[in-house]
């Protein structure tokens, strides 16, 4: 059977959120970002790239380059509520999907065309999605992933293409090789000194060059380069999560130091989102007294991996729920609703050096461990939920009920 996967992605999302709330800034430039001095910008318009503009620019540069934009500091809590509605919409309608991002989304439609036709299926959808929601939206539709996902950066926005089966070598032919997924900017330069600037280069070249060239990356990007990728659709899992509990030596009604574990389970857990590249919309903290009377409580939050906002929801959730003047036995806190993400979801509430500084912090973890930096309120807790990458196909979640 011949595969068929559809690549849908909303266009301009968080501008086009913005526009849904107000109409005065359709056909404008807007910039979507930290509004500071020291922001950057999260999301343009097109009519904002025309002069230059781009995602993750320093928000004065970008006001710079186009003076008349619209600048909107942005709220996730709205775009994390649009794209839970358009998940809720795909849920209902696709046989398998798979969520990557806050605003993509695979659909394996495999063995579609013999009832409905696939291409005529993804219209379809992207047409309901359209009336339900207001948001534009654009799909590719080819044998992979890869294929269908650069086809759809090929015709937003608003529009959708199908690049049949056989075609896909002919289609990447022709586009600059930045278009593979994988070739960021380093490896793009790297190609482009080497003579290499459209995928057709790549396709005629022996693999063993690029090899040689890339490593191990290059034999990808090489076979990327073929229109070949083999890659699954993942079915998505909303309770999908990651979580640490501790049961304690002795039990206590020392809130300080039950703060300061919560506080470093929070720390750790949100460094291990990042390293596997998941964002979470879900915070659960649980508390269970010396009577074993046991207490949970959870927010739902806007899709975030960064330590501070976590921590302050963990500490809330915590002085919600420690109402009784008993002994606490075990403290935990869970992060569910993970989608695959990383930092540009809040680039419109945080600054380039905040973002700087945990990408610094993580290459300290993953250089001298996890214990190598931490906050100085959890430093009495070092060593409290250590483990593995549990995104890398070792199962979520610290093991339970360690007692220090």
């Amino acid at each position: 059977m011949d595969k068929a996967i559809i690549h849908i992605d909303l266009d301009t999302f968080f501008v086009s959120c913005e526009r849904l709330l107000d109409s005065r800034l359709n056909n404008r430039p807007v910039l979507v970002g930290g509004t500071s001095g020291r922001g950057v910008v999260a999301a343009c318009s097109y009519e904002a790239r025309t002069f230059g503009i781009h995602s993750a620019m320093p928000m004065k540069m970008a006001q710079q380059l186009c003076p008349e934009a619209v600048v909107i500091r942005g709220d996730s809590s709205i775009y994390s509520k649009f794209s839970n509605d358009i998940t809720d919409i795909i849920k209902e309608e696709a046989p398998v999907y798979e969520k990557s991002s806050i605003d993509e989304f695979y659909i394996d439609v495999s063995g579609m065309d013999k009832f409905f036709g696939s291409y005529k299926w993804a219209q379809e959808l992207r047409k309901k999605i359209i009336k339900e929601t207001g948001l534009p939206i654009s799909f590719g539709l080819s044998t992979n992933k890869t294929v269908s996902k650069v086809g759809t950066s090929e015709i937003k926005p608003n529009n959708h293409i199908n690049i049949p089966k056989g075609f896909e070598k002919e289609f990447l032919a022709p586009l600059l090789v930045k278009k593979i997924p994988m070739v960021g900017d380093q490896t793009n330069r790297k190609l482009i000194g080497l003579g290499v600037k459209y995928v057709k280069t790549i396709q005629e070249m022996p693999v063993e060059l690029m090899e040689r060239v890339l490593g191990k990356n290059g034999i990808l990007i090489w076979t990327k380069a073929q229109g070949i990728d083999n890659s699954i659709v993942k079915p998505y899992n909303e309770q999908k999560s990651i979580s640490s509990s501790l049961t304690l030596e002795h039990d206590t009604i020392h809130v300080q130091k039950l703060k300061s574990i919560l506080l470093s389970m929070a720390e750790k857990l949100a460094f291990y989102l990042r390293n596997g590249n998941k964002l979470t919309a879900c915070v659960t903290v649980t508390v269970r007294y010396s009577d074993f009377d046991t207490k949970t409580r959870q927010k739902r939050i806007p899709y975030t991996s960064l330590d501070h906002t976590l921590i302050q929801v963990v500490m809330e959730l915590f002085d919600q729920l420690y109402n009784r003047r008993v002994l606490v036995r075990l403290v935990g806190v869970r992060y569910s609703h993970l989608i695959s993400g990383t930092y540009q979801m809040r680039l419109f509430e945080d600054t380039a050096e905040m973002i700087k500084l945990y990408q610094a912090m993580d290459s300290m973890r993953n250089r001298f461990g996890q214990d190598a930096i931490t906050r100085a309120a959890a430093m009495d807790t070092r060593g409290i939920g250590q483990m593995s990458n549990p995104f890398n196909g070792e199962p979520p979640g610290i093991p339970a009920h360690r007692r220090i």
